[in-house]
């Protein structure tokens, strides 16, 4: 491997969920602004929803996201009814006979709500929103806490699509990253998922944990194809523990290093690929009938918090702690901790204390790296000149990217830049080029592979 190439290996950069990303997000976009954002929304402006929850049984060190564990429901249950308000609190400042094409309950763990307040909370959600009839509604699962009555509570909600985190199968991985799950608990909660009528499965995986080697994952990968998911999402770990200081329990020379992570995506998604699922994006597989699949076949492929995405709503509405939503105007984001989140909507307001406002810039620099997220490729001039923009003044980071050519991560024809397939470990490296917004130090961000 060349030194240009392994230095693109060692590189730091945002995972692009979003464009500007979250860590510039300011509190000048505060509740006050947010409502006026809610009231301008056109009249028919599709919807899509996500709802937070940040608990979690117990802590995977593995973990990023903002979650807390809970010993004891009753902070759960007091949860449940702030989330209750706030969807009520929205729903007085927005119009909500608009149809909502999406909803999606991430955490932490979504199911660690009791079958109760799942349904709860649904209704509620129902009672205030305009839920298309076609609607996909999703939910994050930890196989380990779900049982036959949630499952029967997430099917009266009307989830359609469920994501299993799995991770690992090994059992040294996962002693390591505190998440002892056996491949007869993730099996059973497909199984009754889908007796239940809940048919579209998806799987987390991740390579570059502790102790992984290729072998390891790739028997982790097999071992989850025969569950027979609709969608596999192959993440790389992070580690960030100035981020998040529990991973510091992990031992830095137990983590493979940057060759060995990218050998250990390379061999997982071949053997994905090989059993007849179409490469999506980044880290996401889906069978070739799969909805995610059809839309990357038509060229209309979506990125957003929740990853790749089918969702063409222009309008995320975020409710619970840390969650982000995202309007025409720009995007909001609630506080992160739920003590703050818990003040405001106990006081009647809503919780937004940071966004952004998106520019003209922002908005051409986002549609660029959307599509080299979701298509490897990108026409810069058809995009400059849809934002009534001169292409042109793209021209320096193009002329930045001859390494890159020259090592065959990209092609080029004219305005034109393919990501080669081989190489779509290094697709984030490719949208940094053209990051406005990248600090000049980076390593406080995750690594590329």
């Amino acid at each position: 491997m060349s030194q240009d190439l392994s230095a693109e290996l060692e590189r730091r950069v945002p995972r692009y969920t979003s464009y500007p990303t979250a860590p510039h997000f300011a509190p000048d976009v505060d509740a006050d602004v947010y409502v006026n954002w809610l009231r301008e929304l056109p009249k028919r402006e599709a919807l899509s929803l996500y709802l937070h929850v940040p608990f979690c049984a117990e802590l995977c060190l593995y973990c990023g996201c903002h979650t807390t564990v809970a010993r004891r429901y009753a902070p759960i249950a007091d949860y449940v009814d702030l989330l209750q308000r706030e969807i009520e609190l929205v729903g007085r400042h927005l119009d909500t006979g608009r149809p909502t094409t999406h909803i999606h309950w991430g955490g932490g763990t979504p199911t660690i709500l009791s079958p109760k307040h799942l349904r709860e909370v649904g209704e509620s959600i129902r009672g205030r929103f305009d839920i298309a009839r076609t609607a996909e509604i999703a939910i994050e699962i930890d196989p380990r806490s779900l049982d036959r009555e949630r499952v029967k509570a997430l099917a009266h909600m009307g989830v359609n699509r469920a994501s299993l985190g799995v991770q690992d199968f090994d059992e040294t991985v996962q002693r390591t990253i505190n998440r002892i799950q056996t491949y007869e608990h993730t099996a059973q909660a497909v199984e009754w998922l889908r007796e239940a009528g809940i048919g579209s499965i998806n799987l987390d995986l991740m390579y570059g944990l502790p102790y992984q080697t290729v072998d390891s994952v790739v028997r982790s990968v097999k071992t989850a194809l025969q569950l027979m998911p609709a969608r596999i999402a192959l993440f790389g770990y992070a580690h960030v523990p100035w981020m998040k200081r529990h991973q510091s329990l992990l031992a830095e020379e137990s983590l493979p290093d940057s060759v060995e992570r990218l050998r250990q995506m390379q061999a997982a998604s071949a053997v994905i690929t090989e059993a007849g699922y179409v490469a999506i994006g980044l880290d996401h597989f889906a069978t070739r009938d799969d909805a995610l699949a059809l839309s990357w076949h038509q060229g209309t492929l979506k990125r957003n918090f929740q990853g790749y995405t089918t969702d063409r709503a222009s309008t995320l509405i975020g409710f619970g702690t840390s969650s982000i939503g995202k309007l025409p105007q720009g995007y909001v984001q609630n506080a992160a901790k739920t003590v703050a989140y818990r003040n405001a909507i106990t006081d009647g307001r809503l919780a937004t204390v940071r966004g952004l406002v998106l520019t003209a810039e922002d908005r051409l620099r986002a549609s660029i790296i959307e599509r080299l997220m979701c298509d490897l490729a990108v026409d810069i001039e058809q995009i400059a000149l849809a934002h009534d923009a001169d292409p042109d003044d793209f021209l320096p980071e193009l002329k930045s990217m001859d390494v890159m050519a020259r090592e065959g991560l990209i092609t080029r024809d004219g305005f034109r830049i393919t990501v080669a397939d081989e190489w779509r470990a290094l697709l984030r490296n490719v949208c940094a080029v053209f990051d406005r917004h990248l600090p000049a130090d980076a390593t406080r961000l995750s690594q590329s592979v």
